[in-house]
């Protein structure tokens, strides 16, 4: 499961307007448009795992002791090693990354609005969604995987369904927590009235050293992530009604949501976001850099799970690693979107406007699109790439229909 451009939900002031429309003051081309690229990445993450190599097997009922379909609702039997590589790269960064993103208007818009304007607009934009993603998309998402079981009838998944003793949410478990960041950002305001400026100073010189803002990340986030990994494994998620986070991780993305606080607090356009600045001209070189993190942590992390299994220091290591990848890739994206997305288009303004609501009910076009092909004879690249497709232009389009009513667009 995964998350994202939700982060698009968390600046109501800073949303992409329709191409014919002007674009609002402060908008940042580039973080609207990487956040885009981000959502894209969330629906090709979900689109592929049904043919992913290491996929596991389909249960034989929802609530059976192995709940491998909450992340796998649909399995087919093709599978192509391609998909492990795309899966894994997503797995390590773009939450992170969203998170970060996510907290960039944080502070200026608390700032604005004041905590009482605030906490009731997050609570329409994240809240409400929430609610409607966990009540209606999950259940939607999930009924092939009642299928797939061999079951049949709606009377029989719901009472699978009411006997699992959570309720599974799907990839809306990012929405949830993105807000109760949000509402952690606020009370600390209440205690230190100026955090946000604090953070801020931190990034003030990142424009001309980036690599230092490079490693307070990997320092910060690895002391958040690395003592939870070793304690509850990387794989361990904690659940409570419709409420489900990866255990290991939570305090991970808060680093990354606060620190992008920090960044926003400074300046989206300068400092490390600065177009001109180190981080955007060295592009070439954080995107090597992002590459080989990338393969010594799939490598340190394969290690880790096979050969060396039940090992302290292999695991460590590829936590680690995790860290350390996690943050190139951010840097590497960051980078690339700064040196080469400034220039408005109107698809991607029209994706960007519509990048939420996509996240919101994509899951449940996903699941659905993998069960009809589960007969086709075809290469899973193809059916990873039909999916992909279909959930793209379905979910864009369900997006652009419902935001045409007023209420609907005032949320997502």
């Amino acid at each position: 499961m995964s998350g994202t451009i939700l982060a698009l939900a968390n600046n109501q002031d800073a949303a992409v307007a329709a191409p014919h429309k002007p674009i609002v003051a402060g908008h940042n081309v580039a973080i609207g448009y990487l956040r885009v690229f981000i959502t894209l990445l969330v629906l090709a993450h979900h689109a592929v795992l049904a043919y992913h190599p290491f996929a596991p097997p389909p249960g034989v009922a929802l609530n059976g002791p192995a709940r491998w379909w909450q992340a796998f609702p649909v399995v087919d039997g093709q599978r192509w090693t391609g998909f492990a590589l795309l899966a894994g790269f997503n797995d390590i960064f773009f939450m992170g990354l969203m998170f970060f993103l996510s907290g960039l208007f944080v502070w200026k818009s608390l700032q604005r609005k004041g905590s009482g304007h605030f906490l009731r607009d997050r609570a329409l934009r994240l809240g409400l969604p929430f609610i409607v993603a966990a009540a209606v998309v999950a259940p939607l998402a999930y009924y092939p995987a009642y299928l797939q079981t061999g079951a049949t009838g709606i009377a029989g998944f719901w009472t699978q369904w009411r006997s699992l003793g959570n309720w599974p949410a799907g990839p809306a478990w990012f929405v949830w927590v993105l807000l109760a960041f949000d509402v952690f950002a606020v009370a600390l305001a209440a205690v230190l009235p100026r955090w946000g400026e604090a953070l801020g100073r931190l990034a003030s010189g990142a424009d001309r050293r980036p690599v230092v803002f490079f490693g307070l990340l990997v320092a910060a986030s690895g002391s958040a992530y690395i003592p939870l990994a070793v304690v509850f494994n990387a794989f361990s998620w904690t659940a409570f009604g419709p409420f489900t986070f990866q255990t290991s991780r939570l305090l991970h993305y808060l680093v990354y949501f606060l620190l992008g606080v920090g960044v926003g607090a400074y300046g989206i356009d300068r400092g490390l976001l600065s177009p001109e600045g180190k981080l955007a001209r060295r592009w070439p070189l954080w995107s090597v850099a992002a590459l080989v993190a990338f393969g010594v942590a799939t490598g340190v992390g394969l290690a880790a799970l096979t050969a060396h299994i039940g090992s302290r220091a292999w695991e460590i290591a590829g936590d680690s690693t995790f860290v350390l990848s996690c943050a190139a890739s951010s840097f590497a994206f960051l980078a690339l979107f700064m040196r080469f997305a400034q220039t408005r288009r109107k698809i991607w303004d029209s994706l960007s406007a519509n990048a939420y609501g996509m996240y919101l009910v994509h899951y449940a076009f996903v699941s659905w699109l993998q069960y009809a092909l589960l007969k086709a004879q075809l290469p899973a690249i193809a059916k990873g790439s039909l999916v992909f497709v279909g959930v793209v232009l379905l979910s864009w389009g369900a997006t652009a229909a419902l935001r045409r009513i007023p209420v609907v667009a005032r949320v997502i």
